[in-house]
């Protein structure tokens, strides 16, 4: 379980297909705190550390099913890539952002980008399967973080991404077209599915 807070911005090291991709993350996450079989949220997917290491910088292992690949944006990693990392929620830690479980409900594309004072104004379009689980003022999950609505529009949603959050995390550096993973909120699902035996 995760909030969608980012604590860190890690770089693929290396890319790896075996039976399942393997990548390694370089992070400044202090590995001796990280056991063995945790979960890093990566760009918002719940991943399961397999290894760690110290050179040449702090670094974990994750494997990747071909599943999660083809559902994801992980597909289109790249190595030097930065991620938006999350550690998982420990008992009494603070829940800043919101209820985020770091798996994927599909890929959004980014379709408009646009200055508003110091804050960009992202438009996103959702696939259809889940454009109904997006509400203006409710939360959302993308890349791993945590943002407000603000707008909707059919498919099409935007969020305000604050100048702080451009620099601590991956959407300093996004553009129209690209593929971000987009987790919708968990009550909304439930609301959606108790209407069904309205």
């Amino acid at each position: 379980m995760f909030t969608g807070i980012v604590t860190d911005m890690g770089r693929i090291l290396e890319l790896e297909q075996r039976g399942d991709l393997r990548a390694r993350i370089g992070t400044g996450y202090d590995v001796d705190g990280i056991d063995i079989g945790a979960s890093i949220a990566c760009e918002g997917v719940c991943l399961t550390v397999v290894a760690l290491g110290r050179e040449p910088q702090n670094w974990f292992d994750v494997e990747i099913s071909a599943e999660t690949v083809g559902a994801t944006n992980v597909g289109a990693w790249t190595l030097g890539q930065t991620l938006n990392l999350e550690r998982a929620l420990k008992v009494g830690d603070e829940l800043g952002g919101h209820i985020v479980s770091g798996h994927i409900d599909g890929v959004a594309e980014v379709v408009g980008m646009q200055d508003e004072g110091d804050s960009t104004r992202f438009t996103f379009r959702a696939p259809e399967a889940f454009a109904k689980f997006i509400a203006p003022k409710g939360s959302i999950a993308l890349n791993g973080t945590s943002l407000t609505v603000n707008a909707v529009d059919g498919r099409d949603f935007g969020v305000n991404i604050i100048p702080h959050t451009k620099s601590v995390t991956t959407w300093g550096a996004t553009k129209v077209g690209d593929a971000i993973n987009l987790e919708v909120d968990t009550m909304a699902r439930y609301v959606a599915r108790l209407r069904e035996y309205d």
